[in-house]
């Protein structure tokens, strides 16, 4: 069944530059092998594609990179938070054991995440967002902006986020961007530090098509997913963004408290009021 884990073949992810990822890793899977079951343990950059379940050890961006990689197999990732935010992930160290405990239960939802795509500059698939900015850090770019080939705006600015649903709590919302309940599936487009008051973010269907192009004033503009995976995109060359047929699966835990609203409220500090 799709909202059932296969915990055939667990995959535990650490990400080797944080200190203690890999003994975290250790004692995750021995809390599996007590259990029955045969985790094995690799590096963030040596994914294995024979898994059934994947555990990600690190921060957000370990579990972004687990996500952009396993969600074309169609394989679950779950987050175990060893970052300073870790708003994607599920668990931290001292509730491993629980967590497994949960899992191993069935005490869990598997939840399918919009994607985005740009498969005219190097098929790049994103779970959080696609920017773009100009190649030189120096000046501001000059970026328009089509949605369905009819012009929208033009940008004097740092650069460009198309933002998916759970992007928008990432470099999105530090943007000035507008924070998106990941039940919806839409497409945020914000402008970094653009030099015009009128310049604002849009949110627009999911399926509309995004269409971004520069002027002669730069000679490469510079395109990431999820401040990862970067390439350079000639300025004259078309940059196309679009909903992905692909989502990423994110196992969730259903304990008290977890809902996107009570993380908002944790993680962020949404709408708590300053201390006296």
């Amino acid at each position: 069944m799709d909202d059932l884990l296969s915990l055939n073949n667990i995959s535990i992810i650490y990400n080797d530059d944080v200190q203690g990822a890999f003994d975290v890793a250790v004692y995750t899977k021995s809390i599996f092998e007590k259990n029955g079951l045969c985790p094995v343990i690799v590096k963030s950059f040596e994914p294995n594609k024979d898994t059934t379940f994947a555990i990600s050890i690190g921060g957000d961006g370990t579990l972004l990179k687990a996500a952009r990689f396993y969600a074309p197999l169609n394989v679950p990732v779950f987050g175990i938070n060893m970052g300073r935010l870790g708003f994607l992930a599920q668990a931290n160290i001292d509730e491993i054991e629980c967590a497994v405990e949960m899992l191993l239960k069935g005490q869990y939802k598997i939840q399918k995440r919009m994607m985005i795509e740009s498969l005219n500059c190097g098929g790049m698939l994103a779970l959080n967002d696609v920017v773009i900015k100009g190649d030189s850090f120096s000046r501001t770019s000059k970026l328009f902006l089509s949605v369905n080939d009819s012009v929208v705006c033009d940008y004097l600015a740092d650069g460009i986020i198309v933002s998916t649903p759970t992007g928008s709590t990432a470099y999105t919302l530090s943007a000035g961007g507008p924070v998106v309940s990941p039940d919806l599936e839409a497409l945020v487009i914000v402008p970094i530090c653009p030099h015009t008051l009128t310049s604002r973010p849009l949110v627009i269907p999911a399926e509309e098509k995004i269409t971004i192009t520069s002027c002669n004033s730069c000679s490469m503009l510079k395109m990431s997913a999820d401040g990862q995976q970067t390439v350079d995109v000639a300025a004259d060359k078309k940059i196309q963004i679009q909903k992905s047929g692909i989502m990423a699966k994110l196992v969730i835990l259903e304990k008290e408290n977890n809902g996107f609203y009570s993380i908002l409220r944790e993680k962020l500090q949404w709408g708590v009021a300053p201390e006296r």
